[in-house]
């Protein structure tokens, strides 16, 4: 399918607005993790991405470095990792779905499960980041299935308004 003159992806402007869903809606998927956590304080001790970094090598004072905000010790390179993926993720469903609208289909509760399925049943597991499906709880794989589906409706809503806007 050719795209007409008045139909061309404006590539910039999809960027720019994949960029701050992904923002808004890592802090979407972090709020959802507060209210069903997807792992026990214990697994979650090491999250996977401090456990990813430091199966890349990092050191560990990086990974498990923090700051202190409100008396409580935050994990910023946690926070890197999960804005980073939400942020890549995101830019890649605006991107994709302005040249391939059906990438949309579930206002994208579709890719968001297909996004879970690939890292958290397959990806991270045979990576050995996170234990193997048939190890992780039941509430893990319910709390990640289903706040894959907020994270990427929130994608889909935000990124698509703001292309709207950017391209009126």
């Amino acid at each position: 399918m050719k795209l007409t003159k008045d139909q061309k992806v404006d590539l910039k402007a999809a960027v720019v607005a994949g960029t701050a869903a992904g923002i808004v809606s890592g802090f979407v998927k972090l709020g959802w993790e507060n209210v069903l956590p997807p792992r026990t304080p214990e697994r979650d001790a090491v999250n996977p991405p401090q456990t990813l970094m430091e199966q890349f090598g990092i050191p560990k004072k990086i990974t498990r470095g923090t700051y202190t905000y409100s008396d409580q010790q935050m994990p910023w390179a946690s926070f890197l990792m999960h804005f980073g993926f939400s942020t890549s993720f995101a830019i890649i469903y605006e991107v994709l779905s302005e040249y391939k609208p059906f990438i949309r289909k579930g206002s994208g509760a579709i890719f968001g499960l297909a996004i879970w399925v690939a890292f958290h049943i397959g990806i991270m597991p045979m990576m050995k980041t996170v234990p193997s499906p048939k190890d992780q709880p039941t509430e893990e794989h319910i709390s990640e299935a289903l706040g894959h589906i907020a994270w990427m409706w929130t994608n889909d809503i935000v990124g698509r308004e703001l292309y709207r806007r950017l391209t009126k």
